[in-house]
């Protein structure tokens, strides 16, 4: 008989690889305290489910590259982070809480919060080109281009974009899946790909595992709106109710929570399709990974 797919077990080990790279490459000789807010922005906190993404999208591509993979892994992770410190500024959210301790701007400023931001994104990109013949240049191309595109203005800084216009609007469901799979989906859907790029796919097993990030993207931000509902600040990290606080339109207010809840079991499936659609062999990582964005509590 086979064995459940222990997520737990999976997870840890990658999650040990990806925290000791982090805390080897970032901030370390950043000048005038600049390298102490990058660390406290990154390290000690958070799912690291895009870089989770990056390492099982790796697996089922074949696990060719594994140094890519791995700044694969942290470089996406530095845009998420980068991307709560701006986020959590005064001038777009203006929250004082992240991942249960106080937003990067409370601690050390509002400047120092900005240049945090900025050089995270910064060394990003620089993490995905090392010198010598680690990581293959062309792969170096395309895991740039692919995180430029998932952080731009056709991802999740647009997507912000239509967040911050969207306040007090009524969006339709369309018009906030659009903004959706931009804030939040194209990172998560990213992640999978440079996974994927990591390896050696078929365009038909490419085209089914972006069905997968595209479903599990979005299926993310519906949760999320749902547990901006249900659960409180201390259980989330992070600020509850302030969706409905600041008026923006969410999954619940457009759709009740129980068409949202139904709505994110939906993806699920979708997500589910789509790796079986792939006819690759380990997918088991990505199918737990999906199971754990929907039933998550946090």
């Amino acid at each position: 008989m086979t064995q459940p797919f222990d997520l737990s077990a999976w997870s840890q080990g990658h999650l040990d690889r990806v925290e000791q790279a982090l805390s080897r490459w970032v901030g370390h000789g950043a000048p005038a305290g600049l390298g102490d807010a990058m660390r406290y922005a990154v390290l000690d906190g958070g799912k690291r489910l895009r870089p989770l993404l990056v390492l099982a999208a790796h697996e089922a591509a074949g696990a060719s590259q594994p140094q890519a993979a791995l700044r694969a892994a942290c470089a996406v992770e530095l845009i998420h982070a980068y991307s709560l410190v701006h986020d959590d500024m005064p001038c777009m959210d203006n929250d004082v809480l992240r991942r249960g301790k106080p937003t990067v701007h409370v601690q050390f400023g509002e400047a120092q919060a900005l240049l945090a931001g900025d050089a995270l994104q910064a060394f990003a990109f620089e993490l995905l080109t090392p010198d010598g013949g680690e990581v293959p240049p062309d792969i170096q191309a395309t895991l740039c281009r692919l995180l430029a595109r998932a952080a731009g203005s056709q991802g999740m800084a647009g997507g912000q974009a239509i967040d911050l216009a969207s306040v007090g609007v009524a969006l339709t469901e369309d018009e906030l899946r659009h903004m959706h799979r931009l804030k939040t989906g194209a990172l998560l859907q990213g992640s999978v790909h440079m996974g994927a790029a990591c390896g050696s796919l078929a365009y038909s097993a490419w085209q089914a595992l972006s069905d997968y990030g595209a479903a599990l993207g979005l299926a993310f931000q519906v949760v999320d709106d749902v547990l901006d509902v249900v659960a409180d600040s201390a259980t989330l990290g992070k600020t509850a109710g302030k969706d409905a606080a600041a008026d923006k339109p969410t999954y619940v207010s457009l759709l009740g929570l129980d068409r949202a809840q139904a709505y994110a079991r939906e993806l699920l499936a979708q997500a589910h399709a789509a790796l079986a659609a792939s006819g690759l062999q380990d997918t088991q990582a990505l199918a737990a990974l999906a199971d754990m964005v929907v039933r998550r509590s946090h």
